[in-house]
């Protein structure tokens, strides 16, 4: 009985330091969220003016030549294709990392090459910028321009990005979007008023080329921003379930605790009352 006593309070002591680590993990992301939901939308705000910029352009006949709009997935051979990988910089923030993987895998392959962002994605494919969370918008400018320039040297035949889209503080879902080529139909086009209103110097296409990084560089730290956003939302959720869990199991190990103490009260009391017969 004695040993099952000291077993017991063993676990409680266990149970009850991986509950104040949870409390204290949930804390931290409670305290980053505010910052990170403001980052995510002037991200979103930031992207949708480039997207209102670029759909003016490739609606333009002078940009038909843009090699940026160049679509090669009708071709035969297999696609050269390279993805972003965004992953969180920590685990602890329930399938955040493994939606972001599962989906990967089902775009890896022959002819397929990454570039990852965070230090989960850099640790499963290699070198890349290490944090999600101090990704900055001139990483994302160097990166657009190196992919840029590899799109229209013919190395990529497309390139995309996977990131993880928030939706709400409990619920995050891992996407892929297509940045290269330029398609229409996946950016937002503007206007008729607004597009009659742009006058583009010297001429659009010479505008769309230079655009196009503006437009990458910004969906890439759009991309990185919400999906820091959701890390930070699924760690709060992971360690809120996960406090409730431990909180849980300490009730129930306590209640056994005290069943178990009561039990060798009454032997004892037992014991002694037979010692006083005897």
């Amino acid at each position: 009985m004695g040993a099952d006593m000291k077993s017991l309070r063993s676990r409680i002591k266990s149970v009850d330091s991986t509950l104040h680590l949870t409390k204290a993990m949930g804390l931290v992301a409670s305290s980053k969220i505010r910052r990170a939901t403001i980052n995510m939308n002037q991200g979103r705000e930031y992207a949708a003016a480039v997207n209102d910029v670029i759909g003016a352009l490739i609606d333009s006949p002078e940009c038909a030549k843009c090699p940026y709009l160049t679509d090669h997935t009708s071709q035969e051979n297999e696609l050269r294709t390279h993805l972003i990988v965004i992953a969180g910089d920590r685990g602890l923030a329930g399938g955040y990392n493994a939606n972001v993987f599962r989906l990967a895998r089902q775009h890896l392959g022959e002819g397929v090459s990454v570039s990852p962002i965070g230090k989960r994605a850099c640790d499963r494919f290699g070198a890349g910028a290490a944090s999600a969370e101090k990704y900055t918008l001139t990483q994302a400018n160097e990166l657009a321009a190196r992919l840029c320039d590899g799109f229209a040297a013919g190395e990529y035949d497309r390139v995309g990005i996977i990131w993880t889209k928030y939706i709400s503080m409990m619920t995050q879902e891992a996407t892929l979007t297509w940045l290269l080529p330029l398609r229409r139909e996946e950016i937002m086009r503007t206007e008729g008023k607004m597009r009659a209103g742009m006058i583009f110097e010297p001429d659009e296409l010479t505008i769309l080329n230079l655009a196009v990084r503006e437009f990458v560089a910004g969906r890439i730290a759009a991309a990185v921003r919400e999906s820091f956003a959701s890390e930070v939302a699924a760690r709060r959720c992971a360690m809120d379930s996960a406090g409730k869990n431990a909180q849980q199991m300490i009730d129930e190990l306590q209640l056994e605790y005290n069943r178990a103490r009561q039990g060798a009260i009454t032997q004892e009391l037992t014991e002694i009352v037979a010692g006083a017969n005897a």
